[in-house]
């Protein structure tokens, strides 16, 4: 290969960056976009419980397993929601913004679960196939069901939200 062809792609490269990427301060480019900085709606009100889970559910020291923006997106489509694939945490908040009903909680943290307890399973097999290891997993595999813990916790603290007339009465 010629390096010359790099010299020439690396500065068609910058040229590109420079005319169509290049950031201000703010980290916008320069049409005046930030991609990755979301959209009104996730500026939105979201339920109390919502820190606490994203907390838990988006830190794996925290949670025992990654839950990837694929995760939440496969949970969202597989309660019949459609999620934009963003930042985790505003996934998250997109997910549970318009929670009204004990039963749409239940579905999501049951989906999650769901997810969860694929990944116990892995742990359980790599302990198996590990069993030096085999302390490492379990930790993950208490953190994991701990997780699941507070999910029921949260299910059972929800209080339903009834449709008014009034939407200053809530």
């Amino acid at each position: 290969m010629n390096p010359n062809d790099l010299d020439d792609l690396r500065a068609e490269f910058d040229a590109f960056v420079r005319n169509k990427c290049n950031g201000n301060e703010d980290g916008n480019c320069a049409n005046g976009v930030n991609p990755d900085g979301g959209d009104a709606v996730d500026d939105e009100p979201v339920p109390s419980f919502v820190e606490q889970v994203s907390q838990h559910l988006l830190a794996p020291a925290q949670c025992g397993v990654y839950m990837s923006r694929m995760d939440i997106k496969r949970v969202a489509e597989a309660i019949g929601e459609s999620l934009p694939i963003k930042e985790r945490a505003k996934m998250l908040k997109a997910l549970f913004r318009h929670t009204t009903t004990r039963a749409y909680l239940e579905d999501v943290f049951a989906e999650f679960n769901r997810h969860i307890n694929g990944r116990i399973l892995i742990y359980e097999e790599l302990a198996k196939a590990f069993p030096s290891s085999q302390y490492i997993f379990d930790a993950y595999r208490d953190k994991a069901q701990k997780t699941q813990k507070i999910f029921e916790q949260i299910i059972a603290d929800f209080e339903e939200i009834e449709p008014t007339f009034d939407p200053m009465l809530v």
